[in-house]
């Protein structure tokens, strides 16, 4: 018989604790624990969870009407704990109440942060401000260059199943919309070429959908197509955008594969290493 075996008689058989076990034996934890793994553990060793009857007494006191704060006090134990042991028991008081408690939460959640918000919103400020001082006035390079490199990373593009060299953008973000437009305008595009509509969610409102858009890219309400409703995946939240949704912008150049493949062209230069001597390998 092997030590292992020796080991699980000891545990099953003679009912020994693992220090015994150990003591007996003379082999390490981790080995009399790999030897017994599958073995029940005897009854006498098992002690009671000296904190059961504490959480039961947190319990019975949130049914009672009690606040974690009072129960994690009347217990002797941090308020995580006896929130821990109390989450899944809401408390029925009055709605009224409620609302007020987390209003003063509220409060007082904004007085502890509000000078780190203020601070954080003045470097903001402050970082856009240099960021915009250091870009400076775009010029027809610029705009070939950004907006070719938006449209690869939000616009349309064809794949072998589907060859439509066709240029369309749809985004949820006015600026990105309107530094699209600013590239098309640098290439000579004609709004007459253009087809704006706003893709709207179910329940969002069309006309002021489209009065935003419209402000926000200086474009007539007039040059818009009528929205279109569809089912769209949520967008995310973020924090320059209003909690009101205006839906999302679809740019559609009509007659545009010409303008497809030199996007595609700048692609591929910017894609392309630098420069190297002729007959140095690349």
């Amino acid at each position: 018989m092997d030590m292992g075996e020796v080991a699980r008689r000891l545990r099953a058989d003679d009912q020994l604790s693992i220090a015994q076990i150990r003591e007996l034996l003379g082999v390490s934890r981790a080995q009399i624990d790999d030897w017994l793994r599958g073995v029940p553990v005897p009854e006498w060793t098992k002690r009671p969870n000296a904190k059961d009857e504490l959480r039961a007494r947190a319990v019975d006191l949130r049914r009672s009407g009690h606040t974690v704060p009072g129960i994690a006090e009347q217990l002797g134990v941090a308020r995580s704990t006896a929130w821990q042991w109390t989450k899944h028991i809401p408390l029925a008081g009055d709605p009224a109440d409620a609302e007020r408690r987390r209003a003063n939460a509220r409060r007082m959640t904004d007085a502890r942060w509000e000078r780190h918000r203020s601070e954080r919103a003045v470097h903001r400020r402050r970082l856009a401000a240099e960021s915009a001082a250091r870009i400076g006035p775009l010029d027809e390079r610029d705009l070939l260059l950004l907006g070719s490199v938006i449209y690869w990373c939000a616009g349309t593009k064809a794949t072998p199943a589907r060859p439509n060299e066709r240029v369309e953008l749809v985004t949820a973000d006015a600026r990105l919309g309107l530094m699209f437009l600013r590239f098309l305008d640098a290439l000579g595009v004609a709004r007459s070429d253009l087809s704006l509509r706003v893709l709207l969610q179910e329940a969002a409102d069309p006309a002021s959908a489209v009065s935003w858009w419209a402000d926000h890219l200086g474009a007539p309400v007039e040059d818009f197509r009528a929205p279109h409703r569809k089912r769209l995946p949520p967008m995310p939240v973020r924090p320059d955008q209003s909690a009101d949704r205006h839906g999302r912008l679809r740019i559609r150049v009509c007659h545009s594969r010409d303008l497809y493949r030199t996007i595609e062209g700048v692609l591929d230069a910017l894609a392309e290493p630098a420069d190297v001597p002729d007959g140095e390998a690349r």
